[in-house]
């Protein structure tokens, strides 16, 4: 009876050790290494982009952005607000014809979120990977690599990468929410080895006067 149970201890071992790395495409992590390596290796960037959102009652408008990153800084404007992160703090600025409000974050506040920095490092760990089929996005073929949440507590079920198939260089992103939400982003205009100073990712209270600061840290 021993000998059965231990057989089928093995045998449930080399399954689960199967299934795991089935889980990690080696052929997708060839992809994204690279993508991670090209992204660590710019003096930061700047690009415009495209967002839209999309659920079971339809597409949303499409709105457009503009962003900033370097490491693990970054700096991202809407239409409404405009978010800055040097890497220690986090303010979001907020205005409207007759408001305008600052909320300040420590940046391990938001430890766990989906951030236009560590997009590229968001396979490394809490997901799986597999790499798709390739399709022309952009102009250019692009590689479809689709990660899939391990917990399910991850901000995000599932998050498709389009990875440019020729320099390495990511196009865009969908991120499903596991609730028929599809949250979708595309670079435009990239601009390599940007430069930016540590300045250009802090908000400057002090520049506008009369603003609420609701300090959270």
């Amino acid at each position: 009876m021993k000998k059965i149970a231990l057989v089928y201890t093995l045998f449930l071992a080399v399954l689960f050790s199967f299934e795991a790395s089935a889980q990690k495409d080696p052929k997708a992590k060839t992809v994204l290494d690279a993508m991670s390596q090209k992204f660590q290796a710019m003096n930061g960037f700047t690009a415009n982009f495209d967002f839209t959102f999309q659920d079971e009652s339809g597409p949303g408008d499409r709105q457009s952005g503009e962003i900033a990153v370097k490491g693990e800084q970054y700096r991202l404007k809407l239409p409404d607000q405009e978010i800055y992160n040097d890497g220690k703090t986090v303010w979001t600025y907020i205005q409207s014809d007759n408001y305008k409000e600052v909320t300040i974050n420590d940046a391990d506040q938001m430890e766990g979120e989906l951030t236009p920095s560590n997009i590229y490092r968001l396979y490394e760990s809490g997901y799986s990977y597999k790499l798709l089929d390739e399709k022309q996005f952009q102009g250019k073929t692009a590689q479809i690599v689709e990660l899939k949440a391990e917990k399910n507590n991850a901000p995000f079920e599932q998050v498709k990468l389009m990875i440019d198939k020729s320099t390495s260089n990511l196009l865009g992103w969908e991120m499903f929410d596991g609730q028929g939400g599809v949250f979708s982003y595309t670079f435009k205009n990239l601009k390599p080895e940007a430069n930016l100073p540590t300045s250009y990712f802090v908000f400057d209270t002090k520049q506008y006067p009369g603003i609420e600061v609701i300090d959270l840290r």
